[in-house]
């Protein structure tokens, strides 16, 4: 199997094309984007330069950086990038996310700059499993993925927070969380699970067979669905606060 749904479309012919797609999750990183989103179109006005600016550095940091770290660190997709390819992948997405940062706070406020390290700290810590792996948990990708975002992407807009930022942060922080308790099983199936054969007996006596697809399919419905669910809301918010 594939190690990911989204790791062979057809449109891209080439392998290392194929294999770049596959290191940018690219409906995960959607969904975490469509956080930013959301906080910084939570309440108004809004600057589009500043949300432009918001989605770039979360788009450098976690769809390029976080995930050529956690290739790095294992291989889990199993591609074949060289890992000088990866490492420039990861410098560059966090050193590009940094740099958005510390211009932003020029506009913002040196406050940002709190964000800015928490961020790279997050980033490092949970994909390269230190401080002993303590920051790779549920919980800690939960906020990060999930809260951060939300915080960050209104605090760059308004310099500061509010109880509806907490409470849009704590709906995302729930989403992300969704997703890491449908994902890890399904990369447990397609990553680690050579067969899964038995039989599923219903209440009048009939006997269903289970494969390692059939536990697949249902998993990863729900995580489309969930990705789709988060971008078609972030649309929303775009469409409630530039659309005349």
């Amino acid at each position: 199997m594939a190690p990911a749904f989204y790791a062979t479309p057809r449109l891209l012919r080439q392998k290392r094309a194929r294999e770049w797609w596959t290191l940018l999750h690219p409906p995960y990183t959607a969904m975490h984007l469509s956080f930013v989103v959301i906080g910084g179109c939570l309440v108004g006005p809004v600057s589009a330069t500043r949300l432009a600016a918001s989605l770039g550095a979360f788009f450098l940091a976690v769809g390029v950086g976080a995930h050529a770290l956690d290739e790095l660190h294992g291989r889990p997709l199993a591609t074949k990038l060289a890992t000088w390819q990866l490492t420039a992948a990861a410098v560059a997405g966090l050193g590009g996310a940094v740099a958005l940062g510390v211009v932003g706070a020029t506009v913002v406020g040196a406050n940002l700059l709190i964000f800015v390290a928490a961020g790279v700290t997050l980033a490092l810590g949970y994909n390269l499993e230190l401080f002993g792996g303590r920051l790779h948990r549920d919980l800690i990708f939960a906020l990060s993925w999930g809260a951060f975002p939300v915080l960050t992407a209104y605090f760059a807009q308004h310099s500061r927070l509010s109880l509806t930022s907490a409470l849009a942060a704590l709906f995302a922080a729930f989403a992300s969380l969704t997703q890491r308790r449908l994902s890890s099983p399904a990369r447990e199936l397609r990553r680690r699970t050579r067969t899964l054969d038995g039989v599923r007996t219903l209440s009048d006596g009939t006997e269903m067979t289970i494969t390692r697809a059939s536990v697949l399919e249902p998993l990863e419905r729900a995580l489309r669905s969930l990705c789709w669910m988060s971008v078609a809301l972030a649309c929303t918010f775009l469409l409630l606060r530039f659309h005349p």
